[in-house]
């Protein structure tokens, strides 16, 4: 979607001054990843607009192919409007409805546009804007393990989608699918029906999980492997703009999953780019390069000098 973001501290109502940028879950992921040095290519639809111009460029100008994306002649691209503060809640208005976005559907999803891809990536967010791009999904996950790639699902709740049950019936079935799951304390026990230690280790058992990642309610993380537990605490960090954290610590997760860390050092990396990007407005505005996240990450854990010298 495109992003008007108000200018900060000013409630939605009131603010008369807005930016222009890019959000949308699996985009934000891709434009971490992409940053982080890895190739991402990024599967979607907008519309043949101004605002799809926009979203296209943005995301080439940080180095994502999309390559598999669509132009829609007939449908517009989906808009976002929000304000941003750090101590109240944010108000978030979607205009997405009949969007470029919600028509998404099965025969986009082409097996060439997965090949050599080592993990695809979807949120809960796409199957829940319309039936045929709940049927997208499924057909991306059936595309994914067509060419050996790992699933990784991160359900992201938008109450504004559609009611709980509509949630538990369309999201839930996916997070059974998913070889990584990167989802919330509260989101696991609303789709799963159980406390998030009992639905992991039952993704685990039972689902094809081989990790599943916890953000807890504390903001604290836990990994979840079949080899064990490890947990990381937030980092300290002043808080200019909270959206567009669980995304960035996916990207900085995968990132290391992709690089063969251990399950402790990922969850150290996804912490410290979520640290990063709420400290910048925006969804993307704070995503690192790989230098600029191991330069914070170090500053981190070894109270380093942080100036650049």
């Amino acid at each position: 979607m495109l992003l008007m973001l108000a200018e900060p501290g000013m409630p939605l109502d009131r603010a008369v001054s807005f930016r222009r940028s890019v959000a949308g879950a699996e985009s934000n992921v891709a434009q971490g990843l992409a940053r982080l040095g890895h190739w991402a290519r990024w599967i979607g639809r907008v519309g043949d607009d101004p605002a799809g111009e926009a979203v296209l460029r943005e995301l080439r100008a940080d180095g994502v192919d999309v390559s598999g994306a669509e132009m829609d002649p007939q449908a517009p691209t989906g808009l976002l409007l929000r304000d941003s503060h750090a101590q109240r809640v944010i108000d978030v208005q979607y205009y997405r409805s009949g969007s470029a976005a919600s028509l998404l559907s099965p025969d986009q999803i082409r097996l060439e546009m997965l090949e050599g891809a080592r993990v695809v990536h979807v949120s809960g967010i796409t199957p829940m804007l319309s039936e045929s791009a709940a049927q997208a999904t499924w057909a991306l996950v059936e595309r994914a393990r067509q060419v050996g790639a790992a699933v990784s699902f991160d359900p992201n709740v938008r109450r504004k989608l559609g009611s709980e049950h509509e949630w538990i019936r369309t999201v839930g079935p996916l997070l059974r699918e998913a070889d990584l799951v990167i989802a919330g304390e509260d989101e696991l026990e609303l789709l799963l029906g159980g406390g998030a230690e009992e639905t992991s280790k039952a993704l685990l058992t039972m689902g094809r999980a081989r990790t599943v990642v916890v953000k807890r309610r504390d903001h604290s993380a836990s990994a979840l492997g079949r080899d064990g537990e490890c947990t990381q605490e937030p980092f300290s960090v002043p808080v200019s703009d909270p959206v567009g954290a669980g995304d960035a610590f996916a990207a900085g997760w995968l990132s290391a999953w992709l690089r063969g860390r251990k399950p402790e050092e990922a969850l150290a990396e996804a912490a410290c780019v979520a640290a990063l990007v709420v400290q910048a407005p925006g969804d993307t505005d704070g995503l690192p390069t790989a230098h600029t996240r191991d330069r914070a990450l170090a500053g981190f854990l070894q109270d380093s000098d942080s100036v650049n010298r």
